[in-house]
C-alpha cells in the first residue's frame, strides 16, 4: 500500500493535512492523485505505477518499476510502462556515467597491496567492504566532505560520516559506525584507495583490533576501487538533482540529507547487481545462511 493510498483510507478516522504531515506528503500531490483516480480511469496498475515512480521521488526507471509493481500483484512490460510514463510526464533521474578519478598518494607512507586483484567477488556479507571519500557543494561555495564503507557483495551501506574537513578522523569515525553496525567476523577485506586518511595509524589500529585486512588500490589504477566510486555518481544524480539548486544549504543539511539517503537506499531502493532485492534484507539473509 502506497503513502497515499494509505492516506486516502485513513482519511475518515484523520485529517488529510495531519496525516500529510505525519507522512511527509505535500497535500496538493495527494489531492492531485484523488483527482486523478476519478477522472482518467486508468487501470490499476497505471495507478500504482504513478504512485510508486512519485513515492522513490523519480529515481527508478522501468525495470525497478516493473519488479516493484510484480510485488503489488501488477504484471505488465516495460514498454508499457515507458508509455504511461511519458503520458503522465514522468521522467527518470538519469545518473552520470561513471567517472574514474585518481587519488593524491604523494603522502609518503606506506600502504597495502591490493587484496582483491584476481580474486572472485565475495558472496557472502561481511567479507569485502570498500570506501571512498567525496566532496559535497554547499551554498557558500565551500565543500563538505563525505566517507562511506559499503559492502560489495550485499551493497549495504555500513557506516558513513560527513564533516567540514577531511582529516583521519573523517573515516575513522565511519569505520567505526560500520564495525558498531555490522560487526564482522575476522578476516574482513577492507578497501580503499591510497588516500592519506586510509593510512593512518588510527585507522589501522581499528581494522587490526577488528582483526580485519587491509587492502589498497594500486598506484594510478582508479578502477580498482570503482564500487566505491560510483556509488557517489549514484548519490549525487538522486540527491542533488531532485533540488531546484543542487548544492546544500550548510553542514547540517548534508549531514541530514546524506543520512536520509543512505537509509533509503539500504532500505527501500532495490539495486539491479542482487536480483532488484533491497540492500539491507539482502545483507540480513546473507548473515542469516551464514549462521
Amino acid at each position: 500500500m502506497s503513502q497515499l493510498q494509505f492516506i486516502d483510507q485513513q482519511r475518515l478516522h484523520y485529517p488529510v493535512q495531519l496525516l500529510c504531515q505525519v507522512l511527509h506528503v505535500v497535500p496538493s500531490r495527494y489531492y492531485a492523485w484523488c483527482q486523478r483516480t476519478e477522472t482518467t480511469g486508468a487501470p490499476a496498475w497505471e495507478t500504482a505505477m504513478v504512485d510508486v515512480f512519485d513515492d522513490h521521488q523519480r529515481r527508478y526507471g522501468t525495470r525497478r518499476l516493473q519488479v516493484e509493481l510484480r510485488e503489488l500483484g501488477h504484471r505488465v512490460g516495460r514498454q508499457a510502462l515507458r508509455t504511461a510514463l511519458r503520458r503522465h510526464a514522468r521522467k527518470a533521474l538519469q545518473p552520470k556515467a561513471f567517472t574514474p578519478r585518481t587519488t593524491d598518494s604523494t603522502h609518503g607512507k606506506r600502504c597495502a597491496p591490493n587484496l582483491l586483484l584476481d580474486q572472485p567477488k565475495p558472496t557472502q556479507a561481511n567479507r569485502v567492504w570498500v570506501s571512498d571519500i567525496t566532496y559535497l557543494p554547499l551554498a557558500s561555495g565551500q565543500w563538505v566532505y563525505c566517507c562511506a564503507f559499503q559492502d560489495v557483495c550485499t551493497k549495504q551501506v555500513v557506516g558513513w560520516q560527513v564533516r567540514a574537513d577531511m582529516p583521519e578522523a573523517l573515516v575513522t569515525t565511519a569505520l567505526q559506525r560500520a564495525l558498531l553496525a555490522q560487526p564482522p567476523s575476522p578476516g574482513l577485506i577492507v578497501h580503499s584507495d591510497r588516500g592519506g586518511q586510509y593510512v593512518g595509524n588510527v585507522y589501522k589500529t581499528l581494522l587490526r583490533e577488528a582483526k580485519a585486512q587491509l587492502s589498497h588500490s594500486r598506484r594510478g589504477e582508479c578502477y580498482d576501487n570503482a564500487q566505491a566510486e560510483s556509488l557517489w555518481s549514484r548519490l549525487k544524480t538522486e540527491l542533488l538533482e531532485l533540488r531546484d539548486w543542487p548544492v546544500f544549504t550548510d553542514l547540517a543539511d548534508a549531514q541530514a540529507s546524506v543520512a536520509e539517503y543512505f537509509d533509503y537506499y539500504n532500505h527501500k531502493r532495490r539495486h539491479s547487481s542482487i536480483g532488484y532485492l533491497k540492500p539491507y534484507l539482502f545483507h540480513q539473509q546473507q548473515l542469516a545462511n551464514i549462521t
